[in-house]
Formats: C-alpha cells, structure tokens, sequence
C-alpha cells in the first residue's frame, strides 16, 4: 500500500473510493497547487470553524510535510486523511479524515471534513462522509466515529445527522477555533447503526 518514492519519501497509499459524484483518496504532492487554491479562495467562508491558519498554511513546503506526516499517520493506523474530488472533473473539492484512531476496547476514530466554499451545500461532503463512514468500519474495522461542531454551524449539523450520526451531548471549551476555546455539539454512529 505504502511504498517509496526515488527521494527516498514514502508515498501516499494507493487508495481510491468512488461514489456516484465524489471520490476520495489520498492526498498527493501534486495536488499543492489545486488544495491551495481552493484553500485561499474558501479563506474567509473556512476560518469560522477552523483552527487559526499559520502564516504558512498554503505554502508548499508546510503542505509536503502535513503530506509527509499525513502517510506516516496512515503507515501507523493513527489518522486516515483524504482529499473529495469531483469524479466528472477529478477537480478538489474538500477534503475529509479519521484522526485519533484508538484501537484495543475502543475501536473508534474522529471524524473531520471541510468543504471549498463553490463547492458547500452540494452533497459533496454529504457523499465523502459515506464513503469515509464505509472504509472506517468495513476496511479499518472501526466500531464507533465520532466528529464535533461548533453549535452555530448548521450545515455541519445538517450533514452529520443526515448520515445518520446521532447527537451525544454538548462540550464546552472543546476546541480553539478561530482563535478562541469554542463550545461543540458532539456526534457519533456505531458500526450497527450503518446503513451505508
């Protein structure tokens, strides 16, 4: 699945899943530019919900290592990060990823996703979570995902329980988003819930 590039970085895993609109895989050295663009062009639509961006965020070289540590968290089942890409196009569209894998009792990862603004309130995202939903419990075998939102963030909400995650409970101070602790809503779908 992994293998090695001739500059000796390994390279992403050779994985892609197709649903009727939308395909995710791996993210790749060549996708720089595309990611970043979209990226810029979402800037002010993205930082409501997001982290604050570092002054590097779309550099090329802070996105070769988030790429470098992305297939590292891949080779040790820690994180599983994919790009959403149109399949008519194969133009980016946003991307998606289970972090904090925890193996052993738990078996459950988190569930995160952005979508580029041109590209919000399609079904683009709606279609990567299902397929995310799938790989997480068919080839990773997870029993739970769960994922986060910030209260206000209606079409997040929206999503989640569209694809069937159900409501869990409200955590304060959960994330610093946009420069400040926020409080989530949290989700979560277990394995016997799935209806794929």
């Amino acid at each position: 699945m992994i293998g090695l590039l001739r500059n000796g970085l390994i390279s992403p895993p050779a994985v892609r899943l197709d649903g009727e609109r939308v395909s995710i895989r791996p993210p790749l050295s060549r996708d720089w530019h595309e990611w970043s663009d979209l990226r810029e062009r979402s800037r002010t639509f993205l930082a409501p919900w997001e982290p604050t961006w570092p002054a590097d965020a779309l550099a090329r070289t802070a996105y070769l290592r988030r790429l470098r540590r992305q297939i590292i968290e891949w080779r040790d089942d820690e994180a599983y990060s994919f790009l959403a890409v149109d399949r008519r196009t194969d133009r980016v569209v946003g991307g998606i990823g289970l972090s904090n894998i925890r193996r052993g009792v738990a078996q459950t990862a988190t569930l995160g996703y952005w979508v580029g603004e041109v590209y919000a309130r399609r079904g683009y995202m709606s279609e990567a979570t299902k397929l995310t939903v799938d790989f997480a419990f068919g080839q990773l075998g997870l029993h739970r995902i769960e994922a986060a939102c910030l209260p206000t963030n209606a079409p997040s909400r929206g999503l989640l329980e569209k694809t069937g995650f159900q409501y869990e409970g409200y955590a304060r101070g959960y994330l610093r988003i946009d420069g400040a602790w926020r409080d989530h809503v949290l989700y979560a779908i277990l394995r016997d819930e799935w209806r794929g």
